[in-house]
């Protein structure tokens, strides 16, 4: 495997090895060498649930390396790149949640993509999903702009957060069961967050479904039985333990997969947004 060697991040020219160290200025990187670092199952619960804010939380979640699989795939690809981002850095970290906390729409997606958010460290920016996501975002005026090409280049989001089940991306895009249960309680605490603002929680996919469904039991929320079924459009309706309703809407995953066969089109995209 290649040495690490620093490159200029494509927005402020800032030469970082991949991957990224924290509190070595990489746009938006809230962590530092005295972040503590999640070694194994029992320290992702503990420090999720010791966490003193969303700052502490997202800093706590980028510096994970709860699950050596995950760990060394991440780092590895971070190491040898694709071809088109040969001459940038990537993060290769965890990746944190994107947006603000008091959001009333909430969208859970899967897991990082190994040259898009694992590259630039930010949900769904730098791949084509992300592409499709803020667009449609842009056009529902959650987002400031349509583009999401690196951290720091400008988008900010308004009314929505992003978080995901998976913070590491997984080879194949395929997270193992034991991974997804060690992630939780990064979930948990990011909807622990959210749950005070949230009107609407959108599910891209079906594990983004699932595991929100899991993560809202988990917290004490009444979910209708039977489960509700994942579907594109799918609706159910959530109560926190208040008695406060939030809606919980599925949609078919932004993935090339999905939008190049035409499964998920634009429109539909943007009807089920526009619904939230």
């Amino acid at each position: 495997m290649p040495e690490p060697v620093p490159l200029p991040h494509p927005v402020t020219g800032t030469p970082f090895a991949s991957p990224v160290e924290p509190g070595t200025g990489w746009p938006d990187d809230v962590a530092d060498c005295d972040t503590p670092v999640a070694r194994t199952n029992a320290q992702v619960r503990r420090l999720a649930k010791g966490a003193v804010g969303p700052t502490d939380l997202d800093a706590r979640i980028s510096v994970c390396r709860a699950c050596p699989r995950l760990v060394a795939w991440r780092e590895e690809v971070a190491l040898t790149k694709r071809a088109a981002f040969a001459e940038e850095p990537y993060w290769g970290r965890s990746v944190p949640a994107f947006g603000p906390t008091d959001a009333p729409v909430v969208i859970v997606g899967l897991a990082p993509a190994a040259h898009g958010a694992n590259r630039t460290g930010r949900m769904f920016t730098g791949d084509r999903s992300g592409d499709w996501l803020y667009g449609a975002l842009h056009r529902a005026g959650y987002a400031s702009q349509s583009e999401s090409w690196a951290a720091g280049d400008g988008l900010e989001l308004d009314g929505v957060r992003i978080i995901a089940p998976v913070r590491c991306a997984p080879p194949q895009n395929k997270p193992t069961t034991q991974e997804k249960r060690t992630c939780a309680p990064w979930l948990d605490a990011d909807l622990a967050l959210s749950a005070p603002h949230v009107r609407s929680i959108l599910c891209l996919g079906s594990i983004g479904w699932d595991t929100t469904i899991a993560g809202v039991r988990h917290a004490g929320w009444a979910v209708p039985r039977p489960k509700p079924t994942f579907g594109h459009g799918a609706r159910a309706t959530l109560r926190t333990p208040e008695g406060r309703e939030v809606a919980l809407v599925g949609s078919y995953h932004v993935s090339q997969q999905n939008t190049f066969t035409g499964k998920l089109t634009q429109t539909m995209l943007d009807e089920v947004i526009a619904s939230l």
